[in-house]
C-alpha cells in the first residue's frame, strides 16, 4: 500500500474517490473471481493523458510485484500482460465465452484486437 501511495504522490495526480476494503481468507470458487485475502484499494483518477496512463501502468506493476491483482470489471486500461499475470486461468475461462460476444475489454486483454 505504501508503494502505491508513493507512486500516486509522485505523479501529482489525486484520486477523487478512494475506497479501502479488507477481504478475509475464504477462497472464492470463481474461476475469474477478484477477491483474495488482503486489502483492496479502489481509486478513481481524472484522465490527464500526459500522466494518467503512465501512473495506472505503474500502479498495476506495483500490484503485480506484491502478488496482488486488479479488478478487471472496474479497469479501463489494464494491459493484456497484466491481465494474464493477475488471472493466469483466463484461457480456461475463455472457452465458456459465447463466440458471438465481443467487448473492447476482452479484445484488449485477450489479444484479439
Amino acid at each position: 500500500m505504501t508503494q502505491l501511495l508513493k507512486a500516486i504522490t509522485t505523479s501529482g495526480l489525486a484520486s477523487f474517490l478512494a475506497v479501502i476494503k479488507v477481504f478475509g481468507d475464504i477462497s472464492s470458487p470463481g474461476m475469474m473471481s477478484f477477491p483474495m485475502p488482503g486489502i483492496t484499494l479502489a481509486l478513481d483518477f481524472p484522465i490527464r493523458r500526459e500522466v494518467s496512463f503512465d501512473l495506472l501502468d505503474r500502479l498495476a506493476a506495483i500490484t503485480a510485484e506484491f502478488g496482488g491483482r486488479m479488478y478487471p470489471a472496474k479497469d479501463a486500461c489494464m494491459s493484456a500482460a497484466h491481465f494474464r499475470q493477475f488471472y493466469p486461468q483466463w484461457e480456461q475461462f475463455a472457452v465458456y465465452i459465447d463466440p458471438s460476444f465481443s467487448s473492447s475489454f476482452w479484445q484488449r486483454v485477450a489479444g484479439l484486437g
